[in-house]
Parts: C-alpha cells; structure tokens; sequence
C-alpha cells in the first residue's frame, strides 16, 4: 500500500471525527487506510496516538472530544471528568477503558464502541465548556461519582471544590464550591443514586484542606476520638514569625503536619527543619506525619497526634 498523503494539521496530531475530515477536504478512502485506527464509528486517529485510557492530563481532553462531537446533546461526564477536573480522591475503576458520556434523559443513552454511556436530568448550569469540550460541571461530577466512592473520599473531593486558593499560586481568588452550592446539587437530584452518602460527605467537609491526605487525616483524628483540629490556621509564632500548619489543636500547642513525597528533596529538608525549629521556639509541639504513617486506617498517624495532645493537657471525654 502507497504511503498515504500526509494529513492537515491538525488532525494529524489528534482523534478527529469524519465531518472534521470533510470539512478539511480528506478523502473517505484516506479515512481507510491502515496509518488511522479507528477508536469508534465515525472517528479516527493516527494509529500510534494513545487512547483515553493512557492519556495523560493534557491529552485527555483531546483525546475525549471527538465522542462527544459525534454523539448529539453529549458530554463527558462521571470517571471521565472525574479526570478532566484532576479531582483528588479514590474512585474506583477511574482509569478502567471507555469514555463517559451523558445525555439528557430525553434521549437514548450513547451506544458505542468506546463509551460508557449515561442518561439524566441536567439543568444548564451543570454542562460547562473547557476548551471547547463539553463536560459535566465540577459539582454535577461529585455528585456523579459519589455513587461508586466511600464517604471519606467523596468527603476528599468536596473538601478539594471548598478549598480557598492561594492566589500566588494559583490563578483563582474563589474555591470551586461553596457548602451552599453542593447541598443545592443534592436537593435539585433527590434520588439519584449515591446521594445519601454524598450528604454525609458534606456533614464532614471543611473548609481548608489543602490535600487529599489532609482530609483523611483529620477525619482519622475525629474518628478515633481525638478533637476536630483547626486546619491551615495562620499562626504568630513570635515577632515575624507565622506558619500555618495543615492542622492543628491551638489550645495545647500541637501543630500537625503532612510530609508529602516533595519533603525529601534537599531544599525542603532544610526548610522543614526551619519550621520545626519555629515551632519549638514558641512553644508548640509539631507532629510530622507521612505517607507511611498514613498505612492501615493512619492508626500511626491517630497514636502520634493523641500521644501528642495527651503530652500537652487534653484528656479525652
């Protein structure tokens, strides 16, 4: 077979759909040829560009599009945008093969090669765009997903869409969610599968998380009796001086700390002995946790913080 006529660009680089292709002026007959796999009907792409299912964040949206354009009133929606949105949180089956997709109830439910398909009730708030793509909003996929996740992880996941950015870091001054806005999402859906546990994940989100090991953290602390400790509070060391530790119990001087894998670079070694030193200066005790710590419902975890609290003065009731 002939060396096929290379494709214009874009659709070269990118799963594209046959009416992009007519629309660019390529033949049915190059749409045929072996250099194009075919991810489902009615779409194409270069036979050595990844699927859905090995895409990574950047190319995921690419790689999703074309199954919503060919599929009318369609848009990525449950594990699928649980990707796009880079939720934090354990579903599971999250990187299982297909693409979700969701369409009106009015509709048939999408039937493909490819795609896992969904029907429901959406109000026009709940589609968004990104970059073109249509997607279930960051809130509509919480609720999505709640079906299929543990309380503590949808708990994860609304702590993540209630958190307050930091500016300097991030290009937002708003959090995602407000507690307001997820109860209401929760009342326009009653029924809908998973909702009950999507209520008790938000009885137990806070505001301030900053992590996914945070959330299970603190609620690890709860669980296991110890008090709900104050997360991210800015603290006045001394003259100067304020930190602001991922959790903590003001009252007895105990600040926690979660040490992520980034803790064991060089540059934050130095620096987190800085803070350690910070914090013994004025008195406070921190309790560095890590990912080991975090093993087996985070029982290590839960006994260094009591130990901790229990050295400074509470008594459990």
């Amino acid at each position: 077979m002939r060396t096929p006529q290379p494709l214009p660009e874009p659709l070269g680089s990118v799963p594209f759909t046959f009416r992009e292709a007519a629309d660019a002026g390529v033949s049915r007959g190059r749409l045929r040829h072996r250099a194009l796999s075919a991810p489902s009907r009615g779409i194409r792409q270069s036979a050595v560009l990844a699927g859905p299912e090995q895409a990574n964040d950047t190319s995921l949206q690419i790689a999703v599009r074309p199954f919503t354009v060919v599929t009318e009133f369609s848009a990525a929606s449950h594990a699928t945008a649980f990707r796009l949105w880079l939720f934090p949180g354990f579903l599971p089956g999250c990187n299982a093969p297909g693409i979700h997709i969701s369409r009106p109830d009015t509709t048939a439910i999408p039937r493909r090669t490819g795609v896992v398909g969904h029907t429901g009730q959406f109000f026009d708030d709940e589609i968004t765009s990104m970059g073109g793509l249509l997607v279930t909003s960051r809130i509509r996929t919480w609720l999505d997903c709640a079906r299929k996740m543990s309380v503590d992880e949808i708990t994860v996941v609304a702590d993540h869409l209630l958190r307050t950015p930091r500016p300097e870091f991030e290009a937002r001054t708003g959090p995602h969610a407000t507690p307001e806005q997820l109860a209401e999402m929760l009342d326009r859906h009653k029924g809908t599968p998973g909702i009950r546990k999507a209520r008790l994940a938000l009885e137990q989100a806070r505001v301030g998380a900053d992590s996914a090991p945070e959330t299970r953290l603190r609620l690890a602390l709860e669980r296991a009796g110890l008090p709900e400790p104050q997360l991210n509070l800015r603290t006045q060391l001394n003259d100067g001086v304020v930190r602001q530790p991922d959790l903590a119990y003001a009252e007895h001087r105990v600040a926690v700390e979660y040490d992520g894998e980034g803790h064991s670079e060089a540059a934050q070694i130095v620096r987190d002995i800085a803070r350690e030193e910070d914090f013994g200066r004025a008195g406070w005790l921190l309790v560095r946790v890590s990912k080991r710590h975090m093993e087996n419902d985070a029982r290590s975890a839960v006994a260094k913080v009591r130990t901790a609290v229990l050295s400074r003065g509470w008594s459990p009731k």
